[in-house]
């Protein structure tokens, strides 16, 4: 399990994601709605852990075991599946849209953990670090992933180019190249 922190930068990122491509797939979507959209991501990004919780009771304990039915793909996939084909006609499918989003960016920064995630039926890990460790790894993919998505969608990949640009007039990059690895295009 990533940790609180990292579960909600990545939760803004997906919000991010969901939002540009909410104002790609629907023509009604406005600024209130791509709003709505990462505040959808960010609560979304905690939802899986939150849910578990029987706020009903005093004691707050969790009602159902940990990472079990609120960690489970299909009905995160499900949900963005339904939100997306939704846009423009449902009031609630953007943020909706959102929450679905950042409840799978949840479920992807606790895949590497060794406890996994049940995807399908059973659990599946990455086996990569324990819980807690390597967040920066997620967060800046996550982050790289809301930037290239929004940049693609909102300034047709002009930061992209200028970033790749960037990184092939680095120095380190003809060395690269020298050494016998592929340029970047």
């Amino acid at each position: 399990m990533a940790s609180s922190k990292a579960h909600h930068a990545t939760g803004w990122a997906a919000g991010i994601i969901a939002a540009a491509l909410a104002s790609k797939a629907a023509t009604s979507v406005d600024y209130v709605s791509c709003a709505l959209a990462v505040l959808g991501g960010v609560v979304g990004a905690t939802a899986p852990d939150w849910l578990e919780v029987a706020w009903w009771t005093r004691r707050k304990r969790l009602w159902i075991a940990h990472r079990s039915l609120t960690h489970w793909g299909i009905g995160w996939v499900a949900l963005l599946y339904w939100s997306y084909h939704a846009l423009g006609s449902h009031v609630m499918a953007v943020p909706a849209f959102g929450f679905a989003a950042g409840g799978l960016m949840h479920l992807v920064a606790d895949w590497p953990n060794p406890l996994g995630v049940p995807w399908i039926a059973t659990r599946h890990s990455l086996n990569l670090w324990n819980s807690g460790r390597c967040d920066f790894i997620i967060v800046a993919l996550a982050w790289l992933a809301a930037f290239m998505v929004g940049d693609h969608v909102w300034f047709d990949d002009v930061h992209t180019v200028h970033a790749i640009n960037f990184v092939k007039a680095l120095p380190i990059h003809a060395w690269l190249i020298r050494a016998g690895y592929p340029a970047l295009s």
